[in-house]
C-alpha cells in the first residue's frame, strides 16, 4: 500500500470534527506522517534539486513579489492532496527566500513535516486580554518558537497552544507536508487569516520583548499539481 494512503487511513481513523480522538491517535498518525518522503509524493525530482542547491547570491534590485517570493523566483505552491471533513492534506513547495507570512490555524491541530530542504520557522500563541482589544485592529501574541528545520522533521501545533499561529521563511528550496484537522471552513470560525507585526506596542499586552501585535494581511497561494498516487 503507497504510504500516503497509509497516512490518510491512519488520519481517517484518528481524527474527527472535534480534533484528534485522543493522545495516542494523534501518535500513530504521526509515527505514519515520519514515514512519508519525497519519493511517496511525486517530489523526488524537487527534492534532488535542493540537496544539490547553491545560494546564488542574487536578489534583483531586492523586490519580492506580494505572494512573498523574489521576483525572478516561481511561486510558492500548494499541492492539494486530499481533504474530508475531519481533515485534509496538501505540500506547500517553496523556492528559497520565499514567506510565508503568519498565518492562525483557529480551532484545529496542524501536523507540518519538512520533506525536504531548510526553513526558519516562528511561532506564535495569541494572548489572552481583556475586552479592550476588540476597539483595536491589531491583537497581540507571544514568541512561542524561533528556529531552522534543516532535516525532515515534523511540528505539532494545537488550537490554543503549541504556535498557533506561524510564518515560514524558505533558506532552501524546500516543502512542507501539513495535516490539518479539522480543515479550514470558512463560515464556521475556521478561516485563514495572514497577519503582518504592527508597531503597536502598548497595554492592554503584557510588557515583554516576546510580545508582538499582529494586524491582518492579505495573502494568496498558487494552487500545483500534485504528482503523487491519489487518494480517493
Amino acid at each position: 500500500m503507497p504510504k500516503i494512503k497509509s497516512l490518510c487511513n491512519a488520519c481517517k481513523e484518528s481524527f474527527s470534527v472535534d480534533g484528534p480522538i485522543s493522545e495516542e491517535a494523534l501518535q500513530r498518525v504521526l509515527t505514519v506522517l515520519d514515514k512519508i518522503r519525497p519519493s511517496d509524493v511525486g517530489l523526488e525530482q524537487e527534492a534532488y534539486v535542493a540537496r544539490n542547491w547553491n545560494n546564488p547570491g542574487h536578489v534583483t534590485n531586492g523586490r519580492r513579489e506580494p505572494n512573498g517570493t523574489n521576483q525572478d523566483m516561481p511561486p510558492i505552491k500548494y499541492l492539494h492532496i486530499h481533504e474530508c471533513e475531519t481533515f485534509s492534506m496538501g505540500i506547500f513547495c517553496m523556492p528559497p527566500s520565499s514567506i510565508i507570512p503568519l498565518h492562525d490555524h483557529p480551532g484545529m491541530t496542524v501536523l507540518s513535516k519538512l520533506l525536504y530542504g531548510k526553513l526558519h520557522v516562528e511561532s506564535y500563541d495569541w494572548i489572552d486580554v481583556n475586552d479592550q482589544t476588540e476597539q483595536l485592529k491589531a491583537r497581540p501574541a507571544k514568541l512561542f518558537k524561533d528556529f531552522e528545520m534543516s532535516r525532515p522533521q515534523t511540528t505539532v501545533l494545537f488550537p490554543d497552544r503549541g504556535g498557533n499561529i506561524h510564518t515560514f521563511t524558505a533558506i532552501t528550496p524546500c516543502a512542507v507536508f501539513d495535516v490539518l484537522c479539522p480543515p479550514y471552513l470558512p463560515g464556521v470560525g475556521r478561516d485563514c487569516s495572514y497577519f503582518k507585526k504592527s508597531s503597536l506596542n502598548e497595554s492592554p499586552a503584557p510588557n515583554s520583548s516576546e510580545v508582538v501585535w499582529l494586524d491582518e494581511l492579505g495573502f494568496s497561494v498558487t494552487r500545483g499539481s500534485y504528482k503523487g498516487p491519489i487518494i480517493r
